[in-house]
């Protein structure tokens, strides 16, 4: 036990901190243009690693946790791929701004829906996270992150020393 949690659920608490830290300064660089390439490959590989290690929680049913992560996986792998093995030439560069911001909503989601979850004062207003202040603050999340994506495909031109 570390700090009241198992040591799976700390690493996995961890890596989705360093993620989703990494993926606001990720995101940033592609709203400037910049690679950031030691920030994105720590990016990728702690929200690939958060997404995969979200599985290994014992669980009674799929919900809806197993699809967002089954989603990031999926942005992860394309952004991935985009950035390494497609070199963001041609529409590669906007697939790899579209589906790394992708990424960062996921972990931005899940980390409201934690809040909502852990924090008592959260817990109160959306004890089941169906009432209207959980979905209001994913809403506008998502509206946020639509915005940035747009954003991101738009702006992220890297110049090939970025």
């Amino acid at each position: 036990m570390i700090l009241g949690m198992s040591t799976f659920t700390f690493v996995h608490t961890a890596l989705s901190l360093i993620a989703l830290v990494t993926g606001i300064i990720v995101v940033i660089g592609l709203l400037t243009s910049k690679r950031l390439r030691g920030w994105t490959v720590l990016f990728l590989v702690t929200a690939v690693a958060t997404s995969a290690t979200g599985f290994g929680f014992k669980v009674d049913s799929y919900g809806a946790s197993h699809a967002i992560g089954a989603l990031s996986l999926v942005a992860l792998l394309v952004a991935i791929l985009a950035y390494y093995a497609f070199h963001l030439h041609g529409a590669w560069r906007w697939i790899y701004a579209v589906t790394a911001i992708i990424a960062a909503y996921f972990l931005v989601f899940v980390t409201i829906a934690q809040a909502f979850k852990k924090i008592p004062a959260l817990t109160a207003l959306a004890p089941t996270l169906s009432e209207p202040p959980f979905a209001v603050a994913q809403g506008i999340t998502l509206v946020i992150f639509v915005i940035l994506g747009i954003a991101a495909a738009r702006k992220f031109h890297p110049g090939m020393s970025g």
